[in-house]
C-alpha cells in the first residue's frame, strides 16, 4: 500500500510570532497544490486520443458483458490469505481496437519481482469481494482512482465480467474482474498509453498496455502504418508443462513497446526502483517488447477467448482457469491459512487426509 508523504512543518514554535498567518499561506500554498496535482492528474486521462469502438471491440465488450462464470463455492471456504484479484483493464487505443493495461512488478517485491502483472493483490478482508480487492490494488500499485466520481470526466470504468480463478505458483486463488475505461465523448480520439496518474514504485517498475486480440495468434498482428520490432514471429512462444497432476500450457508474449509510451515511477530511491533502471538501460541497448507469460498470459488468452469468441490459433488448455486443480487443493487440505515464509501448500491434519483419500477411492469406483 502506498504511504502518504509526510507535509514539512514550521519549526518556529514561537506563541507570539506570525505563525497564524504563516499556517495560512502554507494552507493557500497547499491548497494550490492540491488543485495543481488534480489538474495534472486529470490530464493523465487524455480524452483526445481515445476513438470510439469499432464494431468488433463493441461486440467483445458485450460478450463480456454477458458471460457469467460457472459457480465456485470454494472460494467461499478459503482462508484469507489464500483470496486475490486482478484487475484486467481495457481501453480503446485510437484506432478504436482494444488494448490492456499491463504492469512490470518493482524489484523489491517478494513475489514475482521484474514480471510482468495485472494491478492485483491480496484481499484485505473475508467481506471484500473479488471487484473490491482489484479496485484497490488498482488504486494502490497504478493511482487509478478508487472512487469512481473521480475519475476524471468524460471516462468511467465499467466492471464487465468475473472470470474463473487461476491458480498462483504461490498457492493463491485469484480472480480476474475484466473492466472497461469508458470514454462518454464519441468524437474523442485514445486513452493510448499515458492515462495511468501515479505510480507507486515499492510495487511497480512500469506501465504499459498490449493489443487485447493479438493474445489470440502466434504473431504479431500489424496495422497500417505500424511498425514492430524484430519479426513477427517474435511475439509468441509456448511449451506444456506439469501442473498438479495434469498439463498446463505456459505461454509467453513479447509485446513491443516501440509504438507506446510506457510509464514509470519519475520518484526513484535506492532498490524500489532498480527494475525500473534496468528496463532503462536494457530499452538504451535495444531492449523494445516486454515479456508477458504465464498466470497473467494464460488470464488474457481466456479473457480474449470469452471477448472474440474465437480459439486461439496456438495451443491452450481447453478450460478456463484453474478451478478444478482449486477444489482438489481444498478437498485435500492443502489451502489452509498461509503462514508467511512458510510453503506455499499446507500439510492437511490426518482427519481432513483421510476424507481426501476415501473421496479419491470413492471416485475411482464410479
Amino acid at each position: 500500500m502506498s504511504e502518504a508523504i509526510p507535509s514539512e512543518t514550521d519549526i518556529n514554535t514561537d506563541p507570539k510570532s506570525d505563525n497564524d498567518e504563516n499556517e495560512n499561506e502554507n494552507e493557500n500554498e497547499n491548497g494550490v497544490e492540491d488543485i495543481r496535482k488534480s489538474i495534472q492528474e486529470a490530464q493523465y486521462f487524455d480524452p483526445s486520443s481515445m476513438a470510439a469502438l469499432t464494431p468488433a471491440s463493441m461486440a467483445a465488450i458485450a460478450r463480456l458483458r454477458a458471460y457469467n462464470p460457472p459457480p465456485f463455492s470454494v472460494w467461499d471456504r478459503l482462508p484469507l490469505s489464500r483470496r486475490a484479484a486482478v484487475l484486467v483493464l481495457l481501453f480503446a487505443d485510437r484506432r478504436g481496437d482494444l488494448r490492456v493495461v499491463l504492469t512490470m512488478r518493482a524489484a523489491t517485491l517478494r513475489n514475482f519481482s521484474g514480471q510482468a502483472a495485472f494491478p492485483g493483490g491480496k484481499a484485505d478482508s473475508l467481506e471484500e469481494t473479488p471487484w473490491e480487492t482489484a479496485r484497490r490494488e488498482a488504486f494502490e500499485e497504478i493511482g487509478l482512482p478508487l472512487d469512481d466520481s473521480k475519475i476524471p470526466a468524460p471516462f468511467r470504468i465499467e466492471h464487465l465480467c468475473q472470470l474463473p480463478n487461476s491458480l498462483a505458483k504461490t498457492a493463491l486463488a485469484v480472480r480476474p474482474c475484466v473492466a472497461f475505461l469508458h470514454s462518454d465523448d464519441v468524437k474523442a480520439a485514445s486513452v493510448g498509453d499515458s492515462m495511468i496518474p501515479r505510480l507507486d514504485a515499492k510495487e511497480v517498475a512500469a506501465v504499459f498496455s498490449a493489443p487485447f486480440h493479438n493474445f489470440l495468434k502466434p504473431e504479431d498482428e500489424v496495422r497500417d502504418g505500424d511498425k514492430v520490432p524484430g519479426q513477427v514471429t517474435d511475439w509468441y512462444d509456448g511449451r506444456w508443462v506439469d501442473w498438479h497432476d495434469g498439463k498446463w500450457r505456459l505461454h509467453n508474449f513479447h509485446v513491443p513497446i516501440n509504438n507506446q509510451k510506457v510509464s514509470k515511477p519519475k520518484v526513484r530511491q535506492g532498490g524500489q526502483a532498480a527494475i525500473a533502471e534496468e528496463l532503462d538501460r536494457e530499452e538504451d541497448e535495444g531492449l523494445a517488447r516486454y515479456k508477458v507469460w504465464g498466470m497473467t498470459a494464460r488470464m488474457i488468452v481466456d479473457a480474449a477467448r470469452v471477448a472474440y469468441g474465437e480459439e486461439p490459433t496456438f495451443p491452450c488448455n481447453d478450460h478456463f482457469g484453474d478451478e478444478p486443480i482449486i477444489e482438489m487443493l481444498e478437498k485435500m487440505g492443502k489451502l489452509g491459512e498461509k503462514v508467511p515464509g512458510g510453503p506455499d501448500l499446507t500439510e492437511p491434519n490426518s482427519e481432513t487426509a483421510k476424507a481426501a483419500e476415501a473421496a479419491k477411492v470413492s471416485a475411482s469406483k464410479m
